[in-house]
């Protein structure tokens, strides 16, 4: 996003390429039907920004002046003053708006901003439990940080290889494209995140504008001049139209985004119809404020949804739109500017003294609201009082017992010795049941674990995260069941070699038989958008099938356990904002909603315990009533997000499981440890 340096050509058509890029990744931002493809426009800065970038380094060189302080005076002056105001006003705004997991977020995000390491935070945030993307105001600083860590990079590497091995500069930089371009093609498919956010993934980008800026300049005839730009904006368009966010992006997708801007750029078309869309005062302007526009659209879009608490309307939309321009107006007249171009702008002991007071005091700031857990001081006595359960985990979720779902905690070879957590007595010879499934299964986990107590039975307890109890089914993508195979697999031969008399199968049914969770979880669930409820049930009811036929034959009972309705709000959170507001405390989606999300998965746990003559435990009847479900019983918050039970929340309807556990307590005095002969 950096602007073009003044000490040598201006290009306004160049300004006119930045409005190209900045207007498609607005409208995708706000969601606009026809701009899926809109993101594009970030590829589009990432060559804009290394061409310019090797220009004014060139340039400086040829002239025997490049220096290195100077160099970076600019980049602060450029890049700072604004970033630094923006991360201000939307910490003002998270502070009086945030929950204080959120705060968390989002004080980590400001540390990484400062740091230029945003894009190494949000890689690795991309996890099970991670916020919503849509929760986070400085998720679009990942590209700046992209950015800064190339301008650290670069201008050494450039320097080094013009002083001494000028005539194969052009050679070193396009191996190091190749080899960016090659890597980042291969990772989209095999680990998107790190190709998506991370600077050797993408430097092939930047450098492709780099490579134009050490082509010489050629004076094309207008009329081919104009065909080369016409074919560039066509390749950038037809990004924006036909791509979508299930593009598998960068990789080589993003070659045609990049290459059409470098050609572009090559081009330096002046004249005719076509320069005049890239030239024209309207285009040049929205290209001026484009670094302000791209820094301050998307906390204005964040904090928005928050506070409407659902997705943009077209109305709210086109309002944003407009604000984000004016904000971007403002931070470019008032900051940007006079933060170039004004009084103290070439004064190095005032312009690294404030740069480096607003670093110091960013990563003082995420450090501190961190440590304090989000300052849940901030809220009424009430809401932190119900916002507690975010909290209140599962003691069978920790990385003792449970495995997350990139692999984290509980290992494989673990599962195979049988070196598991114990649930329910103590165990006085060997375990009688097992628990297995995924992050539901450890959520309810306490339930089952306070009625074992209460009854005198042991067992163990065995989950990991996204992996449904249900060996070789075909419940999601490919990646997620290669993802659970070998997880799955050491879980049956645990079974096997265990005998265990009873086996809990627990999961988030719903979302396997539908393959989906529900629409905008969080701040944006709304109920009155219908529950996904497309039936992929095939192959999880003949998973299942299966399973218990082997269960069956080696002489294990199985149990299947129905999953608790999801109530699709951040429960804890979504308490919290009511009881600061003065709101109901009835969040709870209709018991409609609930029934129809439901009845496909009771309806295949059913048809599966009824022709093996598994038992089963339904824990809706202790959270629903006839008339509607509960988030709240007996003053316990019964969720710690949208679907997972809290540890208390668990433990209340421990009843549920009494009746099975009997059975299981009735049959292990009737064999005792003589079973296993």
């Amino acid at each position: 996003m950096a602007a073009v340096n003044r000490h040598f050509e201006y290009r306004p058509d160049l300004d006119g390429l930045r409005a190209i890029a900045i207007l498609p990744v607005l409208f995708f931002h706000l969601g606009f039907a026809g701009f899926r493809g809109g993101f594009v426009g970030v590829d589009v800065f990432f060559v804009l920004s290394g061409f310019f970038m090797a220009q004014i380094i060139l340039s400086d060189l040829e002239k025997g002046d490049f220096n290195f302080r100077q160099f970076y005076l600019r980049r602060i002056r450029r890049i700072f003053p604004a970033l630094f105001s923006m991360i201000a006003v939307s910490a003002v705004v998270a502070w009086f708006l945030f929950m204080p997991q959120e705060m968390r977020y989002f004080a980590d995000s400001v540390r990484a901003a400062a740091l230029f390491t945003s894009n190494v935070l949000f890689r690795r945030e991309a996890g099970y439990f991670d916020i919503s993307a849509e929760m986070k105001p400085l998720l679009h600083t990942w590209s700046l940080s992209v950015e800064e860590q190339f301008y650290i990079v670069f201008p050494i590497a450039l320097v080094v290889s013009c002083r001494f091995a000028r005539r194969h500069t052009g050679v070193i930089m396009g191996t190091v494209l190749l080899l960016s371009f090659g890597a980042s093609s291969w990772a989209v498919f095999h680990s998107p995140e790190k190709a998506f956010y991370l600077l050797h993934f993408r430097v092939w980008e930047l450098l492709t504008g780099s490579l134009v800026a050490l082509l010489p300049k050629v004076s094309y005839k207008v009329i081919f001049s104009q065909a080369l730009t016409t074919l560039g904006l066509a390749g950038i368009f037809a990004a924006v139209f036909f791509y979508s966010p299930d593009t598998p992006f960068p990789g080589i997708y993003a070659a045609l985004p990049c290459l059409s801007t470098a050609l572009i750029i090559h081009a330096r078309c002046r004249e005719g119809l076509v320069a005049g869309l890239l030239s024209n005062p309207g285009s040049v302007f929205i290209g001026r404020i484009s670094y302000s526009l791209y820094l301050w659209h998307w906390p204005a879009i964040v904090f928005a949804r928050y506070v409407i608490g659902h997705e943009l309307t077209t109305a709210w939309a086109f309002g944003l739109a407009i604000i984000s321009v004016v904000l971007a107006y403002l931070s470019w007249r008032f900051i940007e500017q006079p933060s170039r171009y004004g009084k103290f702008a070439s004064s190095l002991p005032i312009i690294f003294g404030v740069s480096g007071s607003a670093v110091v005091s960013a990563v003082a700031f995420g450090f501190v609201v961190n440590n304090l857990q989000g300052i849940p001081q901030r809220l009424p006595e009430k809401a932190y009082q119900l916002y507690e359960a975010t909290y209140d985990a599962s003691p069978f979720s920790s990385e003792r017992c449970f495995a997350d779902s990139n692999g984290k905690g509980l290992t494989l070879e673990q599962i195979r010795k049988g070196d598991l957590c114990s649930i329910g007595a103590e165990p006085k010879n060997e375990p009688y049941f097992l628990v297995w499934g995924d992050s539901h299964a450890a959520a309810i986990a306490p339930a089952i674990d306070v009625a074992a107590r209460k009854i005198g039975v042991s067992g163990m307890f065995v989950g990991r995260g996204s992996c449904p109890p249900l060996p070789n089914a075909a419940f999601g993508p490919p990646s997620a069941i290669e993802r659970c195979a070998d997880y799955n697999s050491a879980v049956m031969s645990l079974i096997q070699q265990k005998k265990f008399a009873f086996v809990f199968m627990v999961g988030y049914w719903p979302k396997y038989v539908h393959r989906a969770e529900l629409p905008g979880q969080g701040i944006f669930f709304d109920a009155r958008i219908e529950p996904p409820v497309a039936d992929w049930s095939a192959p999880v009811e003949a998973s299942l099938k299966t399973t218990l036929t082997t269960f069956r034959r080696q002489g294990t009972q199985a149990v299947l356990v129905m999953d608790v309705p999801e109530m699709g709000y951040d429960v804890p959170e979504a308490l919290a904002r009511a009881a600061t507001s003065g709101s109901s405390l009835d969040i709870a989606p209709p018991l409609e909603y609930t029934n129809k999300r439901q009845a496909l998965a009771r309806r295949v746990i059913t048809n599966a315990a009824k022709s093996n003559g598994a038992l089963v435990v339904d824990p809706m009847r202790a959270i629903c009533d006839a008339d509607k479900c509960h988030v709240m019983r007996n003053g316990v918050v019964l969720y710690k997000d949208g679907d997972h039970l809290s540890a208390k929340g668990a433990q209340s309807i421990s009843e549920v499981f009494g009746p099975v556990l009997g059975t299981i307590r009735a049959e292990n005095h009737a064999f005792g440890p003589e079973r296993k002969s």
